[in-house]
């Protein structure tokens, strides 16, 4: 029986491992994640070159099929985003951080492919007014809104209490001991 309690007792070759140890190995979800990340790291790296053969190589003009379907695809999903967003957060949906984040991006796209595609003059100064006092603001309040925790709840999507306020006061407030 004093061997159950001595410290410098050693367990069997056949023994299990300790819970500790069984917990510092990657599970088959962490092995997932890891090559998740792996995929994401390596794809983006592999955009780099990519990127300066289509700078070299592309020309600087370009006859589209379809231009106003484009454009009008666009504009109908960044409504559609915005709309969505709105609705998700006035029922108090944390879903919304995803519809904010997208529909940022979507903003983001097409305030650089308007000023970057419109012809010099009228047509440009109207892409960069919609850039500068549509577009980029809306986009901005979408990111806020994405990254932002709901200060109704004071939580994130994980639930986890983000409060200052409520943190510090448990912190200060009188116990018992």
């Amino acid at each position: 029986m004093s061997a159950l309690y001595a410290p410098t007792a050693r367990p069997a070759r056949n023994a299990r491992a300790p819970r500790a140890a069984q917990a510092a190995r990657p599970t088959r979800a962490t092995r997932a994640t890891r090559a998740v990340e792996s995929v994401l790291l390596v794809s983006g790296a592999a955009l780099v070159p990519w990127l300066v053969v289509l700078a070299t190589t592309l020309p600087p003009t370009a006859q589209v099929g379809h231009w106003n379907v484009a454009w009008a695809g666009l504009d109908a999903l960044e409504a559609l985003g915005l709309v969505a967003t709105g609705l998700l957060r006035r029922r108090g949906d944390g879903r919304h951080r995803l519809t904010a984040a997208a529909t940022c991006a979507l903003l983001v796209v097409d305030a650089w492919f308007d000023t970057v595609t419109a012809a010099p003059g009228a047509e440009l100064a109207t892409a960069l007014a919609m850039a500068v006092c549509a577009e980029l603001p809306l986009a901005v309040v979408c990111a806020t809104l994405a990254l932002k925790t709901d200060r109704r709840t004071g939580r994130t999507d994980a639930g986890i209490d983000t409060d200052i306020d409520t943190a510090l006061r448990s912190e200060t407030s009188p116990t018992t001991k």
